[in-house]
């Protein structure tokens, strides 16, 4: 444990692929695997990486409606085969979840994965300890961007939307976060750019894990860039104002990642 003190905000949600996970290589390889076997071909990588944090029905449906359950099936079947391999803890984040426990924070996960294969890359990389909470695809009707996924883990964890953050690594998240009336922050290390997440509106984007602790467990000991990353934050005091909250639709497609 390192300089803990009062956390920023008493509720912190993350998403998990490209945020929690360094997962962004498995499910890149997953989707152009399927499409290799199913459609004889492969798809831009850009393109993919910005499905990151969608439902993955809803992705494949995109490129050949009519071979969607195809692609799932064939998707899902690598993604748990190589998930040992490809799946890893993004460095120093174990840490960071340990030290928000120990600063009193409430702490869960809202991610569009499956509930098995959430699991599976929280254990593959050693998180489980730091994650009561985990808000999963099966756990809501709809998904990102809505903001329904984050309001459920804010509640499951006790805690208030709009004395919560969410942190993520896409513009969904963010998007999500400001439907939702949390904060939101956007962190440089998973699929979306600094230019994505600030056009999406996140309060604050961070490049590194010891700016997002400094952020996070502001009276913490950082490195000097961590401790000058609190100056961009545009509002990190009580509830954020949100001009137009985002409308839950009445059905969307419930497979994911």
């Amino acid at each position: 444990m390192t300089g803990v003190t009062k956390p920023r905000w008493p509720t912190v949600v993350f998403d998990l692929d490209g945020t929690l996970v360094d997962t962004i290589e498995l499910i890149v390889g997953s989707y152009q695997m399927a499409f290799r076997t199913v459609l004889g071909r492969e798809e831009d990588e850009d393109r993919i990486r910005g499905w990151i944090g969608r439902p993955l029905r809803a992705c494949l449906e995109e490129i050949e409606p009519e071979r969607v359950d195809e692609m799932f099936a064939v998707y899902v079947a690598w993604n748990e085969a190589n998930a040992p391999r490809l799946a890893r803890p993004v460095p120093g984040v174990a840490g960071l979840l340990a030290d928000l426990h120990h600063a009193g924070a409430r702490v869960a996960v809202a991610t569009s994965k499956r509930a098995g294969a959430a699991q599976l890359v929280i254990e593959l990389t050693g998180l489980a300890e730091w994650l009561p909470v985990v808000v999963t695809m099966e756990d809501t009707l709809v998904h990102k961007p809505d903001p329904a996924p984050l309001r459920a883990a804010v509640l499951r964890a006790g805690g208030v939307p709009t004395e919560a953050v969410y942190v993520g690594d896409a513009v969904v998240d963010i998007e999500a976060a400001r439907a939702g009336y949390l904060s939101s922050v956007g962190v440089l290390w998973g699929a979306g750019t600094r230019t994505q997440l600030e056009n999406a509106g996140a309060d604050v984007v961070v490049d590194t894990v010891p700016s997002l602790r400094q952020l996070l467990l502001p009276g913490g000991v950082g490195s000097p860039e961590s401790r000058s990353v609190a100056t961009t934050l545009r509002s990190h005091e009580g509830p954020v104002e949100r001009s137009q909250p985002h409308r839950s639709h009445s059905s969307q497609d419930r497979q994911a990642e």
